[in-house]
């Protein structure tokens, strides 16, 4: 055998000890696992199920949104059934029977300025005395204002006239015309069956510790049996919900039993909330646990009796 010869013998039987070495690792670790398309197919239906799971059980507790921040709502609506108690005292004022009850969002109504003349008015009002705990209001018509424990007459203060402007409160009266021809037309009632009604003010809500009764504005309640003139509510946000502030959302208590049956609004500046006042619509405002929100709350009657002036300049 010739060198050349030998080495490629050599060469060779070393080759196959290679392949001889890379068959024992193989077997000495085992084989590979083989997973049929079955159980590929099998796994994959149940990661499926635990997935729509978590996602159908991650809802429970969490309400039904009217309007969220986000959103920009032209206008939208929920249906309830009237309460009969309201339905029945209603009818007597012709022309303002809703053809159904229920709550009503928009925030068309309201242009941006608008809603920043309206949030600089309060808060230069509001700048003149202001609750001691978390709920301080400014009622224009009547004069009442948050002072620390008690109420004064804004009128009564200096620096009153300089604050509060004719050109505020004609922005302040253009408002109100708008969603009073608002809750007209999406209740189907006769706008000119509605008066401005008493209280109408506005509010500023933070995180402060009550003082006093009207400084707990979070618990539930019905705006007929707070204010017996009231037939239809109406708010106007000037803050942003998670923005401005924190909580502070509107809730509809439609199930007592049931939280996750509730129905929330988002505070969003220039946005309108429309209900109609009696039983059908239980409500709560969220207490604010940071920030500060500020509201206007326009209220209407169907009593001619009851209804107030637009504010003007004293």
């Amino acid at each position: 055998m010739t060198s050349s010869a030998k080495v490629i013998k050599r060469k060779n039987n070393l080759e196959k000890k290679t392949n001889d070495d890379k068959g024992t690792n193989n077997l000495r670790y085992g084989p590979l696992p083989k997973i049929s398309g079955q159980r590929i197919w099998s796994r994959g239906i149940i990661i499926l199920g635990v997935l729509i799971y978590v996602w159908y059980t991650s809802k429970d507790g969490k309400e039904i949104s009217l309007a969220k921040q986000k959103d920009i709502v032209v206008t939208r609506g929920q249906a309830v059934d009237c309460d009969p108690e309201y339905i029945n005292e209603i009818k007597q004022f012709p022309g303002c029977v809703p053809a159904k009850c229920g709550r009503y969002v928009s925030d068309k109504l309201v242009t941006f300025n608008e809603a920043e003349t309206l949030l600089n008015l309060a808060k230069k009002g509001i700048s003149l005395g202001g609750s001691s705990g978390g709920a301080s209001i400014l009622d224009l018509h009547s004069g009442a204002l948050s002072y620390g424990e008690k109420f004064v007459n804004i009128y009564t203060l200096e620096n009153t006239e300089q604050l509060i402007t004719a050109a505020d409160l004609m922005i302040y009266k253009m408002v109100k015309n708008k969603i009073q021809h608002a809750i007209a037309e999406n209740f189907g009632i006769n706008s000119d069956s509605l008066y401005l009604a008493h209280p109408t003010f506005f509010s500023k809500l933070s995180n402060l510790e009550p003082q006093t009764p009207h400084d707990e504005y979070w618990h539930v309640h019905v705006d007929k049996e707070t204010y017996e003139s009231f037939h239809y509510t109406s708010l106007l946000y000037l803050t942003d919900f998670n923005i401005d502030f924190k909580g502070g959302r509107f809730v509809f208590v439609d199930d007592p039993d049931k939280p996750n049956k509730n129905t929330t609004v988002d505070p969003r500046k220039g946005r309108v909330l429309m209900f109609t006042s009696g039983a059908e619509n239980p409500h709560f405002v969220e207490r604010v646990s940071s920030g500060v929100r500020y509201a206007i709350t326009v209220s209407f009657t169907c009593d001619a009796s009851k209804s107030i002036s637009d504010p003007t300049t004293k």
